[in-house]
């Protein structure tokens, strides 16, 4: 599974942002969809999560109520739409699929095989 992320860039505090992770082939087969952000210094960290037919997501604290994650499974698409932006998301974003995952796991890092190779999220304050 090969996967891509799109969509960072710069935008000012206030503002929005959707992110895209399209993936080389069908990921639906069970696949879960993971996003993590990573800032200079700092280990990976857990932003959302997806599984394989959308019915369970998972959000980090800091982004609760300003992202939503969503898929297409006819696209091979997963889409993290960022609301409300502030400084502290600035960071680079990746997106990770595995197929293995139990929902415990889904905010480890460690725990997904494949990984998309970032996009840079700039936001202005």
């Amino acid at each position: 599974v090969q996967l891509q992320a799109s969509g960072g860039g710069p935008v000012q505090a206030g503002g929005s942002l959707r992110l895209s992770c399209a993936s080389s082939r069908r990921t639906s087969g069970r696949y879960v969809v993971g996003w993590f952000r990573r800032t200079p210094g700092k280990e990976r960290e857990f932003v959302a999560a997806i599984d394989w037919n959308s019915r369970h997501t998972s959000y980090a604290d800091s982004v609760k109520g300003r992202f939503i994650i969503s898929r297409d499974t006819t696209e091979n698409t997963v889409y993290l739409q960022m609301n409300n932006l502030k400084a502290e998301d600035t960071a680079v974003y990746y997106c990770a699929a595995d197929g293995t995952l139990i929902r415990s796991s889904w905010s480890n890092p460690t725990a997904y095989d494949y990984w998309g190779q970032g996009t840079q999220v700039t936001v202005s304050s």
